[in-house]
């Protein structure tokens, strides 16, 4: 792992502005999400370090549901992922969810959906069907910013708390298919195997498998542990829903592409 944090983690949240800035400089009425002008993304993405548990878990569904709905890329999400990032060290995300998480775990699956939206895999079935990303001004801004979203999430990938571990490494996967950040592929393979590979998570299983096989890399000894459910194509989870929400158990998996 040295390779791979030197110089990130000497400076994780460096090209950041404080959450406050972004959310007071961001012109939310002239952007859109699910259901309209994004004026009420402020009150609800502030709500995300809210002391009280129920007022968390309606913004983090506000983030997946209505931000980040079924895996669209709105106008808003773009700033609404810097402010995710700018969050993801205060203290306040060590908090509980519904889920019995840390909210800190939910925020970097959400920033994988996130990132998985604007993944070189997406972009190369889009193009075959003559949409390709780059058409997409909200899906170009994700992809310049992966860099960004690397680095912070990246100082969580040797976390104590296994689920924080699991979803930062989880996020990075799909942040790695910038070509600026492909060669950190390399350092990220003995996380992936031993960490992600080893989940108690069946769909963070299958991210592992997926991503060594995608990167060429050995992938012996993660096979036959693919969910023993299945009965659909997919195996991982809808892009725009968070791993956590339906259990290890879980075998709801399937999803079309966002339609931006």
């Amino acid at each position: 792992m040295a390779d791979l944090v030197t110089s990130e983690k000497t400076s994780p949240s460096a090209g950041l502005c404080a959450p406050e800035s972004l959310l007071a400089g961001t012109d939310w009425a002239a952007l859109w999400h699910a259901y309209g002008p994004a004026i009420d993304a402020p009150a609800k993405l502030s709500a995300l370090l809210s002391q009280d548990q129920h007022t968390r878990v309606e913004a983090l569904n506000f983030l997946f549901g209505t931000v980040h709905h079924q895996g669209t890329l709105y106008e808003a999400t773009v700033p609404a992922a810097l402010y995710v990032a700018s969050i993801l060290r205060d203290s306040r995300t060590d908090l509980a969810t519904d889920q019995r998480l840390p909210l800190r775990a939910e925020l970097l699956a959400w920033i994988a959906s996130v990132g998985q939206t604007a993944s070189d895999d997406l972009e190369a079935s889009r193009r075959e069907h003559g949409s390709p990303l780059d058409d997409y001004p909200q899906a170009v801004g994700i992809r310049k910013m992966r860099p960004l979203l690397f680095t912070t999430t990246l100082a969580f990938t040797e976390d104590p708390d296994r689920r924080i571990r699991e979803a930062a490494i989880a996020a990075c996967i799909p942040l790695v298919d910038d070509p600026q950040l492909q060669h950190h592929r390399t350092a990220l393979v003995p996380l992936v195997r031993q960490v992600l590979g080893t989940s108690q998570l069946w769909q963070h299983r299958e991210r592992a498998l997926d991503a060594l096989d995608a990167w060429g890399e050995d992938s012996s000894g993660l096979e036959g542990q693919r969910n023993p459910f299945e009965f659909c194509d997919s195996d991982l989870p809808p892009i725009g829903t968070s791993v956590w929400s339906a259990g290890p158990w879980s075998s709801a998996s399937d999803t079309d592409g966002p339609p931006f």
